[in-house]
């Protein structure tokens, strides 16, 4: 008979170290690390001063003045456009980028550069030229501007003797024009090459003129005094 092999003694096989789902083998397990915060994705966001004023002291005294019944029924700022008309690009058409540049310092927000609708030979205007630039602000930058505007630039503005209280088109909205915007602070005198011209309009909710005047009066503007005080159209 055969003699059979003494077997071997069992060796002890070493332990498998822990893996995480997902990972290869042999990797060390790891500690899942904390979960961050989830964002809301609503970034904090801080309301204007002039909104703040408008809610607590312009409303309840526009609701004294007119009688209103209810809060909304009060007029209120809706939004301000603003237009930059270039004449000259007809002969420099970078003149319009300039513009562009500059009203975007001055809003803080992207420009919409404005084309001619027609051609006109005598102006050497073709259709389809850049011609301007324009922006619509509203909500928070809206406030902010109307706020800068009058407690920045009006001071700012050139044998100033106060705003045209007849500039109202009869449905509320009240337009101004300005002849330089270097009155506006973001703008660096010494590195712009001409001074453009534009044009603002308030656009409020008011029905009337007067509402509107009141409205914005009562928000800062410094209309001209005079004796005569602003009537009422009448329906």
């Amino acid at each position: 008979m055969a003699e059979e092999k003494p077997k071997k003694p069992a060796v002890p096989k070493p332990a498998k170290p822990q893996t995480e789902k997902g990972k290869g083998k042999g990797a060390p397990a790891a500690q899942a690390p904390d979960k961050a915060p989830r964002s809301s994705g609503k970034e904090d966001r801080v309301t204007p001063r002039l909104l703040t004023t408008y809610r607590k002291d312009v409303v309840p005294a526009l609701m004294k003045r007119f009688n209103y019944k209810s809060v909304m029924q009060s007029p209120r700022l809706e939004k301000i456009a603003i237009n930059i008309g270039v004449g000259q690009a007809t002969q420099d058409a970078k003149l319009v980028d300039e513009a562009a540049r500059d009203l975007e310092l001055i809003v803080g927000q992207k420009v919409v550069i404005t084309k001619a609708k027609k051609a006109i030979s005598n102006f050497k205007l073709r259709e389809g030229m850049p011609i301007g630039c324009r922006v619509t602000l509203r909500r928070a930058r809206m406030w902010e501007f109307f706020d800068r505007f009058v407690s920045v630039v009006v001071p700012r503005m050139r044998d100033f003797r106060g705003l045209n209280d007849k500039s109202f088109d009869g449905r509320g909205n009240y337009t101004l024009g300005l002849k330089e915007h270097i009155v506006f602070p973001e703008i660096d005198v010494d590195k712009i090459s001409k001074i453009f011209g534009m044009d603002i309009t308030f656009v409020t909710t008011a029905k009337t003129d007067q509402e509107a005047y009141e409205l914005l009066k009562a928000m800062g503007f410094p209309f001209v005094k005079r004796q005569e005080v602003l009537e009422t159209q009448k329906s």
